[in-house]
Parts: structure tokens; sequence; C-alpha cells
């Protein structure tokens, strides 16, 4: 089976390689920024033998006030973070338009620059120092790999975690996750490294990668950031547009319909999954019933609650152990956008896959009584 060169080279031949070079070797205020492994190892270095801490941030881009809580979270625990912005290749499948992913380094680095000048007001332990913005050829040095599921390359696979859910509907994701970030911990030899719980079946994937390979370095999980709708914060939101981005709360709004089921008493999987499949079949109507100029339509990917730990499917919810409510739905293109219609990038017609995810706490009888009073007190 052929390797994928071309969509590496396609990578590198975008408008984020010639930023990086605008920007290698120059110095914004209080961080520098980097693209050789050499240079930033020397960096972490000199950190090291100075005693100071290292929280690392590894992202794609196009960051959010997602990302920045992240980084806030890791400049209260270190006295140095670095920040990656890397869109990995890897984990895009061969049918997945790697193209269509929002790059905007520039912009990215004027955010992270005045985040910095706001930490300089604030009393965080540390700041941003490093800026690590590498290239494909740089990442992948020896063989490019392929992007096909049986394709050739050097990869970390963590099975069978890696293989249910999002792996199930892009199977070669979490390989391309795990190999990069096996590759940015061993550059940056973090202290700590800081992921979303959006992401929390990438979150669980890392953290057995760290315990399984003996990993010196702390996976530290931060709180989903939303917006007030609760719309999980993402770099895809962008290419939502206006009709989308409200049709969009469904999954969250299921969600959160099967947490309450279960605050209210239901354990058993078919009474909660009702209480989402009810909100996501109350939507869908809504938007078939109307004409194609005003509605958005979605397919639903999966609702999954499992366990914790090991993210397998329950049947029923113990209330000691708690649970991952999780999700992922697939926002269709607009069909027939009106003139002066907010589209989002890409005119809206690229479709917009969202996760989401909450957690069914582990509670006591008690406190399960407690929150049930609370929600029936006026």
């Amino acid at each position: 089976m052929a390797a994928a060169p071309n969509l590496i080279r396609k990578i590198d031949n975008t408008p984020l390689r010639e930023a990086v070079r605008k920007v290698t070797g120059t110095k914004f205020p209080s961080f520098n920024i980097y693209s050789k492994v050499a240079t930033l190892r020397k960096a972490r270095r000199d950190a090291m033998l100075a005693g100071e801490s290292v929280g690392f941030v590894p992202t794609m881009g196009a960051l959010h006030r997602g990302h920045l809580a992240l980084i806030r979270h890791a400049a209260q625990e270190n006295r140095h973070v670095y920040v990656s912005i890397y869109v990995n290749p890897t984990q895009f499948g061969v049918n997945e338009d790697l193209r269509s992913y929002p790059q905007t380094l520039e912009a990215d680095l004027e955010k992270l620059r005045r985040l910095n000048m706001n930490y300089s007001k604030e009393d965080l332990r540390g700041r941003i120092t490093a800026v690590f913005t590498p290239t494909t050829n740089v990442m992948y040095p020896g063989f490019q790999p392929s992007s096909e599921i049986d394709g050739h390359g050097s990869f970390v696979t963590i099975t069978p975690l890696s293989l249910i859910l999002e792996g199930a509907s892009r199977p070669v994701f979490f390989r391309g996750v795990a190999t990069v970030c096996m590759k940015l911990f061993n550059i940056v030899q973090p202290d700590a490294v800081y992921f979303g719980q959006k992401d929390v079946q990438q979150t669980l994937v890392i953290e057995r990668m760290v315990k399984d390979f003996h990993l010196n370095t702390r996976v530290r999980v931060v709180p989903t950031v939303r917006e007030n709708d609760g719309l999980a914060m993402s770099s895809r939101n962008v290419y939502l547009g206006e009709r989308r981005r409200k049709v969009a709360t469904v999954l969250v709004q299921a969600l959160r319909a099967v947490r309450t089921a279960f605050i209210d008493g239901q354990t058993e999987r078919n009474h909660l999954m009702a209480a989402a499949q009810k909100v996501i079949s109350d939507e869908l109507e809504k938007q078939q019933a109307l004409p194609p100029r005003a509605r958005a339509l979605f397919e639903v990917d999966y609702i999954s609650l499992a366990d914790p730990f090991n993210l397998r499917e329950l049947e029923k919810v113990d209330s000691r152990r708690g649970a991952v409510l999780s999700g992922a739905i697939r926002m269709q293109p607009i069909e027939e956008p009106q003139a002066g219609e907010n589209t989002g990038t890409g005119d809206g017609q690229t479709p917009v896959r969202l996760i989401d995810n909450l957690r069914l706490e582990a509670v006591t009888t008690i406190l399960l009584s407690s929150l049930r009073r609370k929600m029936i007190t006026p």
C-alpha cells in the first residue's frame, strides 16, 4: 500500500510554513519562537539546570478560550509554559480534508503575546517563554508516514482504547495523536502536560501512553470551556456560521438531559439514553420541517454511556463509580445560503463534526437525594 507523501507536502507548502519563516528567530515580547528541535532543547536544558519547571500545552493552532484556559493552568503551576502550534497530518485520514483545518499562526502568536501581558499583571507562577512551530519535515524527519489505516510509518498505538467511539469513526486519529504527542513529549521533556476535558477519549489515551511507556511527565486535565449557551469551545466552530451555530447546541442539550435523568435517580442505560434521544429527535424533526433556506441538518455519529476509566459501554451506571457521557454529531453543509447570511468560514459548505462530553460524577445516595431536592426547590 503506497504512503501518502503528497499530503505531507501540502501542509509544508501552506501559508503556515511561510508564517513560520517570517517569525522564526525573532523575539516576541516575553517569549521566543522555535521551529528546530535543537534550539528548543537548549532552552529546555537551561530551564532544567536552573531548577525551573516547564508546563507544556500542545495545540494545532486556531487558538480559542479553551486553549488559553489550558495555558493559564500551566502558568499557575510552572515557571515556564511551552506551547506548540503544529497541524499534525497523521491524525487526519485519507478522506479527511487536512487543508480545511484553520491555520492562523500570526493571530495565534498575537493572542499568546497578549496573554503574557495579562499574566504580568496577575499573581501567576509563570508565563509563556517558548512557542514551538515545527514543520512536518522537522516532526517526521526520517520517513514521511502514511495516513492510511495499514500504511507505513513509525507510530504509537494505544489499543483497544483508541479503536472505539472517536476511533471507530476516525480509525487513524488516535494513532496520529499518540505518535505526535510522544514526539513532542520527547522533544520538550515537560514536567506536566495540559489537555482539555472536551476531548475526554484523547486524555485517556494520553494518560495510558504516559503510564505504559513510563514517560516522566504528569497529565493534567482541565475542565471544558463553553460558550454562554453551552457549546464547547472548538477550533472548528468558525465553520458553523449563524444558522448551524444555533442548532449545534443540540449535542450538549442532549447530554445535559441525560445528566438530569441521572441526578433524578435513573441509572439504567435505556432510560438515560432515551432522554438524549428525545432531545435529538425533537430538534431534528424541527429542522426537517423547515424549508431548505432556513434549516440546519445534522447527523448523530454516536452517543455513549461508558465507564470513566476504560470507556466500555455500560448497561447500568454504578453511582459509586460514575460514568462518561459523550457524543459526536456532524453538522451538514448549509442548503440554499441566503444573501448576506453569515455562513462561517468555508461559506457553510464544510461539514463540521462536533464532539462533547459530560461526566456523571460518582455520588453517594445521600448526595443524590440532596441534588434532587435542590432541583425541585423553587
